[in-house]
């Protein structure tokens, strides 16, 4: 038997299903307080959007900053160690506490 998924919304509320909705809210709210309710929340969604767009165009700032790094590290043919290439090993001396074990 195959899988069927059942959706958590199965459509978009047709007339009569809004209707009930708005019906409800308005017993909930009042009708006093529905637009400044919608207010509110186009508000909200705007400042939203807003701050969005903001860490949109950092990202894309950090991306354009980083890619001219690496185009000006490679376009230097210089000789750049990295320091997983390096061949130099520190000494370290032993702890006296170790020795004593």
């Amino acid at each position: 038997m195959p899988f069927q998924a059942i959706p958590l919304f199965p459509g978009v509320p047709g007339g009569m299903e809004l209707a009930v909705i708005l019906l409800i809210a308005i017993l909930l709210f009042g009708a006093n307080k529905i637009p400044k309710l919608a207010r509110s929340t186009g508000e909200a969604m705007g400042e939203f959007k807003k701050g969005r767009q903001q860490v949109e165009q950092e990202l894309q700032e950090l991306q354009d900053t980083a890619t001219m790094d690496d185009s000006e590290l490679s376009g230097d043919g210089g000789d750049v160690e990295s320091p997983s290439e390096s061949t130099e090993t520190e000494e370290v001396e032993p702890d006296e506490e170790t020795n004593q074990q």
